[in-house]
């Protein structure tokens, strides 16, 4: 079950992770939660590794080819050094 954690009055986000083996939805689930929240007018943000080019520079695409535009970065610690949005 997805509980969506409480809004607190700091702002704060957080972070959520999907796991599972290979060609079990991952990737289409992610997609599906960010869609759900742009649509919803939430701020969302989705970082990439810069060395995965797989399927597109700037984008993360699932096997059936949907897809939603990503930051890519070299390096983890790159992400806090981003503006905010």
């Amino acid at each position: 079950m997805f509980i969506e954690p409480g809004r607190n009055s700091e702002g704060k986000g957080w972070i959520e992770v999907i796991c599972g083996s290979m060609f079990s939805g991952k990737t289409e689930e992610l997609i599906r939660r960010l869609k759900r929240a742009q649509i919803a007018n939430q701020t969302v943000e989705i970082f990439k590794p810069a060395l995965d080019i797989r399927y597109h520079e700037q984008r993360v695409v699932s096997h059936d080819a949907n897809s939603i535009h990503s930051t890519p970065v070299a390096h983890s610690e790159n992400i806090l050094l981003m503006p905010k949005v």
